[in-house]
């Protein structure tokens, strides 16, 4: 009787066991790295071309400053508009946008001044970063708040007692919005207009924001705007209404009380866009 000999092949198996470790490790690696890495790159991603639209907004802002103040004819700006669009809401056609009125002495002065804005809108980050009446605003789509990240040109010059308040009028001949790579070209549409008066004991701002519940309250921006550019100044009696309500789609009000007989200075500028 034969004896049979049996011989294991334990270096193939040995093979196969390294092989499937190697492969379920690269597996867990991918699989983490979907799971954890790719949100945070995403959300990375989303953070820079946020950064880069409120960078471009300033810029906008800038060329806006350079057509009022600096006497340019016109300005154009190629940017890049990642994420989301970016969208011309004409003065003269968007009834839901903030206003402002002023008041002097109980007697209105300008009445609903509606400015106008460029938007941009954020699809995936839901943010909203506007250019409205010389000032750049963000706000989440989310929260109730809002920031500026730029402000507009008013003030009060305490020696002379006199108070600028300078106004910028956004229009177009159509509705335009544009996402990817687009030019931004503005001009003066007409010359700037003027109120001047002299004698005035109290001013009255009063700021309405968006009365839709789109999330186009910059309110919260504008308040901490006003107390911070007006309160505290020599010579001038800051005074908020009690019943200012920031973030809540409500108006608010301010008056401006000078410790002598204040002159009052509105400029209105008329911004076209004409392409983007």
């Amino acid at each position: 009787m034969k004896n049979h000999t049996m011989i294991s092949n334990e270096s193939g198996v040995s093979e196969s066991i390294g092989f499937m470790l190697i492969f379920t490790i690269v597996i867990a690696g991918i699989a983490i790295v979907t799971l954890y890495g790719y949100p945070l790159l995403l959300q990375q991603q989303l953070s820079a071309e946020e950064k880069i639209m409120e960078k471009n907004m300033i810029v906008l802002q800038n060329d806006m400053k350079s057509l009022a103040y600096k006497t340019v004819p016109y300005k154009e700006t190629a940017l890049k508009i990642g994420g989301g669009s970016l969208t011309v809401y004409n003065s003269s056609y968007s009834p839901s946008s903030s206003t402002l009125t002023i008041k002097e002495d109980g007697i209105t002065f300008l009445n609903l001044f509606q400015p106008g804005e460029l938007r941009y809108e954020s699809v995936s980050a839901q943010t909203d970063i506007s250019l409205q009446n010389g000032a750049v605003a963000m706000r989440p789509r989310n929260q109730n708040g809002s920031t500026m990240l730029a402000e507009p040109r008013w003030y009060f010059d305490a020696p002379t007692s006199t108070l600028v308040i300078n106004l910028m009028n956004i229009s177009s001949d159509t509705i335009m919005a544009k996402e990817g790579i687009g030019t931004v070209r503005m001009r003066m549409a007409q010359e700037p207009y003027y109120n001047y008066t002299t004698g005035v004991n109290s001013v009255e701002i009063v700021y309405t924001p968006d009365s839709g519940l789109n999330g186009l309250d910059y309110s919260v921006a504008w308040d901490n705007y006003m107390r911070k550019n007006f309160d505290n100044q020599p010579g001038l009696n800051f005074v908020p209404d009690l019943a200012n309500v920031p973030g809540n789609h409500q108006q608010l009000t301010y008056t401006l009380d000078g410790s002598s007989p204040m002159t009052v200075v509105i400029k209105r500028y008329d911004i076209k866009i004409e392409a983007i």
